[in-house]
């Protein structure tokens, strides 16, 4: 029933017409569905509950002499847990099989579920630190011999694990970093050690024969990575030594810059923040250097130190044909508002000048009217700047009623030709 509701709740995830049992990344998860539920039943939720969990089911465990508990021992022993929360954890692990309660007896007892679980969780722990993942993964596989129950998961999971840490190694030897070659090669040492009992392991697993040929491939390329991993001790050591070869004394006394970079990383941001805060400001800058000299001067030392010079010449001319200049032409809008000028003879209102077409139409010609009488104008607009009329606007505020090519209000104004200008301004004097 247990498998055939999980099997049911599959539905919304995968594509029509297809059956979970049906999918190879599916079918040996739901094979051990009893086990991946009392895995959910164990760390669902938040990270205090769990871990009281794992810790009563420990307590529990350890008690090999007396694995069987009743419920005053089990309150007795974990008296540190108010009794209402241990009472839910201990119906939480009642109802997924993972201490099962013999109501005959009254007594409490691990299932062979928990011990696989604890067992696991124990190896994981005794191999935490980073550095110890390969040692945790080597175990897993000689344990799996062992028992004659190793798969090529379990391999994969540790080629995966070599590779990156290769690549990794590659990384910190590209950058040419000192202190990246330093972590990589302290990284190195860590895993060496499981490396050389991992080739035993890889030894004993030749000798008993592969359960199967992808088992077997996989470690030949096991090996070949830890082959080119040990490899890596002295690419470390010859750049590192090419770095020392290139180290910049700072001082007599031996002081380097990567001690100093060193030094400067052991820091605080506080401290460091009190050290550059009076010094920060001042750069030294070399006026007593001219840049065209340093130019030259570099220039020739590179050319004293390139080897195999490489004279290029440049290719000989081709002959083309001259580019014909092309008549400039003007634009429509700016050719029509100009003739339109040159035609004004009386006093005309802005109005009907401007209005005409649509909006952005009428607010080019408007924009154009302020370059007349100008002087300094580019060669396009030279020709409606010189037109022999001037606008005039009647009041600032005033504004002219249109209502049509979609302008609905615009400013008052005239335009006069010039001499009508001058003789309407004198007449008003």
């Amino acid at each position: 029933m247990l498998e055939a509701s999980i099997e049911s709740a599959f539905k919304d995830f995968l594509a029509s017409n297809v059956q979970p049992r049906d999918v190879d990344a599916l079918f040996p998860l739901l094979q051990s569905a009893n086990v991946i539920q009392a895995l959910i039943a164990l760390f669902r939720g938040g990270s205090e509950e769990v871990i009281i969990r794992l810790a009563v089911l420990r307590e529990i465990a350890s008690r090999a002499d007396a694995p069987e508990w009743t419920p005053q021992q089990l309150q007795i022993h974990l008296s540190f847990i108010d009794n209402t929360k241990l009472e839910t954890v201990l119906k939480r692990l009642r109802d997924h099989d993972l201490l099962p309660w013999d109501a005959g007896r009254r007594i409490y007892q691990l299932s062979s579920t928990a011990r696989m679980i604890l067992s696991s969780l124990a190896n994981m722990l005794s191999f935490s630190a980073e550095d110890d993942e390969l040692g945790f993964l080597f175990s897993q596989i000689a344990a799996g011999d062992a028992v004659g129950q190793l798969s090529s998961e379990t391999l994969t999971n540790l080629l995966a694990r070599l590779n990156e840490l290769e690549s990794f190694f590659s990384q910190a030897v590209l950058s040419g970093s000192e202190f990246r070659l330093k972590a990589a090669q302290s990284r190195l040492v860590a895993a060496q050690k499981w490396m050389e009992k991992g080739t035993e392991v890889l030894k004993n697993l030749s000798a008993n024969g592969f359960a199967d040929d992808a088992s077997w491939r996989i470690a030949q390329k096991i090996g070949d990575s830890q082959s080119r991993m040990m490899h890596m001790t002295s690419v470390f050591q010859n750049e590192l030594a090419k770095i020392a070869r290139q180290r910049v004394m700072l001082s007599d006394g031996g002081l380097s810059s990567s001690e100093l970079a060193a030094w400067l990383k052991a820091q605080s941001v506080e401290k460091l923040v009190g050290l550059s805060a009076e010094n920060t400001a001042y750069v030294p800058e070399p006026l007593f250097t001219l840049p065209d000299v340093m130019l030259d001067v570099a220039e020739a030392f590179l050319e004293r130190d390139i080897l195999d010079k490489k004279l290029s010449t440049m290719p000989p001319p081709v002959d083309v044909e001259e580019a014909q200049d092309v008549p400039f032409e003007y634009p429509p809008q700016l050719q029509s508002l100009t003739n339109m000028l040159s035609r004004i003879v009386r006093s005309v209102s802005l109005a009907d000048i401007v209005v005409g077409g649509d909006f952005s139409a009428a607010s080019y010609r408007y924009s154009l009217l302020t370059f007349l009488g100008e002087q300094n104008v580019d060669a396009d607009l030279a020709a409606l700047a010189q037109q022999p009329v001037t606008m005039q606007h009647d009041d600032v505020a005033a504004l002219q009623v249109i209502n049509q090519n979609e302008i609905s209000l615009m400013s008052a104004g005239t335009i006069f030709p010039i001499n009508n200008s001058v003789q309407s301004q004198q007449d008003g004097t």
